[in-house]
């Protein structure tokens, strides 16, 4: 039975928990000892439209996601329970290329079924809340979804402009457990749902003038005590929010752990930061945070991670107290669906479940057709070959999407009058990888797998705002991956440091400059400053004037580079929007939205020239023939190691 939170509706459920509790008084003989009993809660958040296990940019299965595989996770753990929930966190309508497929290409009409909500209605979740991306494809889109949703949603900090709720706040749940003693029980399970306010920052395309988001926390102290006058036996808080330390200041993107300081709060299901909790490192440490038992100020708590790696179990000892139910003990754990061996193997620990894999088979099917089309064009060859040395097209359209993505973003902030710089790295360019680890697409027709080629890591857009001097230490650092030259040497000299990971090779458009790697690197592999006497950096300028080290700019990068990945300086702490998208999926919209691109290298960095009579050289693929760009003064100078091929730079 389902009670709505409709005030209009309170005297009936003041009477529906009259019922509830003559219903589930103990015999005479149980009422000696109080009565125990076990109930599992079971969370999956951040699904993301991934179903099947697979890979749809790189057109593979992919034994790391996908909700076939956490379903089986799901049926062992119900079979294991005598009582179990099943509740879903948000953020599963946008995300794979499953769901791009049915919002670019398909569309979603009323009453078809979303094969995302077709995979959940095949499973027996009690109800769930709404995450930021389901905002993606805009409200009409989102109502078509739910509308086919079998399972209730609720979201307690979103209403429409007029004032009514988009869904309701909360529900209330009348199940029958049994207890440990065999006993029956009728309890009233409350749930309410929560989404990061930002969501009227990150869609407001989408979102102004029709919809408007509060604080959660603020949110909850307004519709919690209308629940708890229905007067629920466990409260379960389904919070798409994620687990963040510090002082409280109001419309935190990341509540959770404000959230379970409010009373009547019993279980806490976050999400949102495609993290795992208890046991992810980004927890330790924080004060009300238990990252061993699972637990935000004491209450059970549980975040299993994204795209179905993980499912939430929240084991629950529920002791019967002075007439009402109490959490007396808990256990907490994010089961994977795979396990990583030290050499990085995937060793899977789920089957896919048929039923789940048949309900979107047809949708699959035509998304694989769907991501081998051409969805647009490049006119330039897209190549990796030579990002290391030269500026390429590889690194160009990720620098030029990620800026189109952060202009209208940030013109709704009060850093709107800053400029936009872009930082991006060459990912794929040999290295340990081999010689065949190149981006290599042709001049001609795009397919969205392309993306993948171009952009390898499922990392976030974040915007960091830092001063000019910073902006030339983050090259600087970015400059380390040259091996230095001696202006005089007489032999061979490799110009790359192959300790140095192609990843932190950041380009940033926006700026102008020369490396001269006649000069130590001033920063060591691992971010440590060595040479402070040294600058690699030349004529670093913007729009045409040497740089202003005082003035503020923004960089957008991604989640890896601005939480301190690679040690980069001015970037952990200066974040100023943690966005919501994969850069990934950034690019796939910036090439969807042009259909036609042309991603040249503008040449806005180079290596200062050398001297006369040196032998520098690099490494590159053999495939890099005849693919040598202009403006790069190279030859080809004979066979390299382990396959590859070797290239003199030219004075």
């Amino acid at each position: 039975m389902v009670l709505d939170h409709n005030p209009n509706r309170r005297e009936t459920l003041k009477a529906g928990a009259a019922m509830a509790v003559s219903a589930a008084l103990p015999s005479a003989a149980a009422a000696q000892a109080p009565a125990r009993l076990k109930l599992r809660v079971l969370e999956t958040t951040d699904l993301h439209v991934n179903v099947v296990p697979y890979d749809y940019f790189r057109d593979g299965p992919d034994d790391t996601v996908g909700l076939a595989k956490t379903a089986s996770l799901i049926k062992a753990a119900q079979s294991e329970a005598k009582n179990s929930l099943l509740f879903d966190n948000g953020d599963f309508l946008q995300g794979s290329s499953l769901g791009d497929y049915i919002a670019y290409k398909k569309g979603l009409k009323a009453g078809e079924t979303h094969p995302m909500l077709a995979a959940m209605n095949a499973l027996p979740y009690l109800c769930g809340t709404l995450g930021n991306h389901e905002f993606n494809y805009g409200l009409e889109f989102l109502e078509h979804g739910l509308a086919t949703a079998e399972f209730p949603l609720v979201c307690a900090n979103v209403e429409r402009i007029s004032g009514y709720p988009l869904v309701d706040p909360w529900r209330l749940f009348e199940q029958s457990f049994e207890d440990e003693a065999g006993a029956k029980h009728l309890l009233k399970i409350g749930v309410i749902g929560f989404v990061p306010p930002q969501i009227m920052q990150w869609d407001k395309a989408n979102l102004d003038g029709k919809l408007s988001a509060t604080d959660i926390v603020d949110a909850a102290g307004k519709h919690l005590p209308d629940l708890l006058d229905a007067q629920p036996d466990l409260v379960i808080a389904l919070c798409h929010s994620g687990i963040a330390g510090g002082a409280r200041r109001g419309m935190e993107e990341n509540a959770a752990l404000h959230l379970s300081k409010l009373e009547g709060i019993d279980v806490i299901l976050t999400g949102h930061q495609h993290l795992v909790f208890p046991g992810g490192k980004a927890f330790d440490d924080i004060p009300g945070v238990d990252n061993v038992k699972g637990a935000l100020n004491g209450k059970p708590a549980c975040q299993p991670g994204f795209w179905g790696s993980h499912l939430g179990i929240v084991d629950l000892e529920l002791e019967k107290r002075g007439g009402r139910w109490v959490v007396a003990d808990f256990k907490v754990e994010p089961k994977p669906i795979y396990e990583r061996t030290p050499d990085r193997k995937i060793v899977p620990k789920a089957a896919a479940e048929p039923a789940i894999l048949a309900s979107v088979k047809a949708d699959h099917e035509a998304t694989l057709t769907y991501m081998r089309e051409p969805v647009g064009s490049t006119a330039s060859p897209i190549h990796s070959y030579f990002a290391l040395v030269t500026d390429d097209p590889s690194v160009q359209i990720v620098a030029e999407a990620q800026i189109a993505y952060a202009r209208p973003l940030m013109a709704q902030t009060r850093w709107t009058d800053l400029p936009i710089l872009s930082a991006a790295a060459p990912f794929k360019s040999g290295g340990r990888a081999g010689p065949s680890f190149y981006t290599d697409i042709p001049a001609g027709p795009l397919a969205l797998k392309n993306v993948a080629d171009i952009y390898l890591y499922p990392n976030t857009v974040q915007i960091v705002r830092i001063p000019g001097a910073e902006v030339r230490e983050w090259l600087e650092r970015s400059a380390g991956i040259f091996n230095r030259i001696d202006p005089a040497g007489t032999g061979e000299q490799p110009l790359i440091n192959p300790g140095f990971p192609a990843f932190n090779f950041d380009v940033i458009d926006g700026v102008t400059y020369r490396i001269d790697v006649t000069q130590p690197s001033r920063y060591d592999n691992d971010g440590k400053l060595v040479a402070p006497d040294s600058r690699r950096i030349r004529d670093l300028a913007f729009a045409g004037q040497p740089i202003d080290e005082a003035a503020d700019f923004l960089v957008v990068t991604n989640n890896y580079r601005a939480s301190g990945g690679g040690n980069f300086p001015g970037t952990k702490t200066t974040v100023v929007l943690a966005a919501p998208d994969l850069n990934r999926d950034v690019i796939v919209r910036h090439i969807v939205g042009r259909k036609a691109i042309e991603p040249k290298a503008d040449g806005n960095w180079s290596l200062a020239p050398l001297p006369a009579g040196l032998e520098v050289t690099f490494l590159t693929s053999p495939a890099a023939v005849g693919k040598l760009p202009a403006g790069l003064r190279a030859e080809p100078a004979g066979d390299g190691p382990d396959g590859f091929a070797r290239y003199r730079l030219l004075a």
